[in-house]
């Protein structure tokens, strides 16, 4: 039997996807701890994977790693919507295309 080791998180639902293949695996539930760590790590994979391909798909995993972020972090996406809000107000958005190039002091 071949074996592939992951260690790493995955979603809810994939080991009863695995199961429902014909394949086994093992799967332990994470500390509180680790699962931010590796919710962490998710990220920047999830990142990596739509900077890569540029996908719509990969951008929703992207921000349902966000969104479990938050959650895990004791926030929600409302909150972040809101905040996200707050400084757009504050600050601005991306709408305009700006590109600082220099800024200059006397």
């Amino acid at each position: 039997m071949k074996t592939i080791a992951y260690k790493k998180l995955f979603r809810d639902r994939i080991p009863e996807i695995i199961e429902e293949d014909g394949k086994h695996c093992v799967c332990s539930v994470l500390s509180e701890e680790d699962y931010v760590r590796l919710l962490d790590q998710k990220l920047d994979e999830e990142l990596k994977e739509y900077q890569e391909s540029k996908s719509m798909e990969e951008l929703a995993d992207l921000l349902e790693v966000i969104r479990a972020v938050a959650l895990a972090r004791g926030s929600s996406m409302e909150e972040v919507e809101q905040i996200r809000i707050k400084k757009a107000e504050k600050r601005g958005g991306f709408e305009k295309r700006i590109l600082l190039e220099t800024v200059m002091e006397d």
